[in-house]
């Protein structure tokens, strides 16, 4: 391009500019996924939706995939990765952590605690009712949630009394609709008023129908590709730089955002274990946008 062409085309490369200007801007805003469902809260922190939770999708075993992650803050800044352990492999923080635990500090024990894995469950679901966003009723969504409602439903599959019946709240014909409410309680958010309804087919059990929207459920099987978690070196890399190569740093984000956090995140100090999990719900989705926001 010779100088004058570059001259008299000055303003539509400005205009070019702005253009990805925008693009970078909406791009770092990203961390929200459009396919991921999660029920509006109002004022109170109060909610209510209906959602049937769908069968394995197409080609797929399962109908939840399971995926664990870590989210704490070090000197040099946010560690939030998911975790190789979800693969059954081995992973840098799980390492640390059963560092920490065997060495015979007390204190030791308390910083694994607050690096433990966060659990994180995903499945397909249809949205029956939605009062604060009605336009998602009829559609399927990816939705994430933790160990508490995903133990909802192993009490449906596995009825802890004679008189239950068991019933796979993932069926077509034979699941549940399921009725979810959001409360705050003592200041944290919570599921215990959640529960399904009696079984009953889903769509009055039109096979047609019910074809159709099992074809187009999202695949699950992303979510432990190991292509979407990153190699054990560079995670150990991104640990000791999070770090500054002190192990015992005790800022995380448990206890920078303690009051955002439901009771489920937080480890009792009775806990005799490093393998344990942390219920996740929204506490990992809360950190990442607080890094993206850093």
């Amino acid at each position: 391009m010779s100088f004058e062409n570059m001259k008299s085309s000055s303003m539509s490369s400005f205009e070019k500019l702005t253009g990805e200007l925008d693009k970078l801007s909406k791009k770092s805003e990203s961390y929200k996924d459009d396919r991921i469902w999660k029920p509006e809260l109002d004022k109170a922190s109060n909610g209510y939706a209906v959602i049937r939770f769908l069968p394995a999708p197409k080609d797929e075993e399962l109908p939840w995939v399971r995926v664990f992650n870590h989210g704490f803050k070090g000197p040099g800044g946010w560690y939030i990765e998911n975790s190789r352990t979800t693969l059954g492999e081995k992973d840098p923080v799980s390492e640390m952590n059963t560092q920490l635990w065997n060495s015979g500090i007390e204190s030791d024990k308390d910083i694994a605690r607050n690096r433990k894995r966060r659990l994180s469950y995903y499945s397909n679901i249809l949205v029956v009712s939605d009062p604060k966003n009605p336009e998602n009723e009829g559609k399927i969504f990816l939705y994430k949630f933790g160990k508490k409602i995903f133990d909802k439903i192993m009490e449906k599959m596995q009825p802890e009394f004679e008189d239950e019946t068991a019933i796979n709240p993932f069926d077509f014909w034979g699941g549940a609709n399921f009725r979810l409410k959001v409360r705050k309680v003592a200041g944290f958010v919570n599921y215990d008023k959640s529960e399904f309804e009696d079984a009953s087919p889903l769509l009055d059990g039109d096979d047609a129908q019910l074809e159709e929207l099992w074809q187009k459920q999202y695949s699950l099987a992303e979510f432990n590709d190991p292509s979407n978690f990153k190699p054990y070196g560079e995670l150990k890399t991104k640990l000791e730089t999070v770090l500054g190569g002190n192990i015992r740093f005790t800022e995380t984000a448990e206890s920078t955002t303690e009051q955002q956090l439901s009771p489920s995140t937080k480890v009792s100090e009775e806990s005799n274990s490093v393998s344990e999990t942390v219920d996740d719900d929204d506490a990992l989705s809360y950190f990442e946008k607080l890094a993206n926001e850093s």
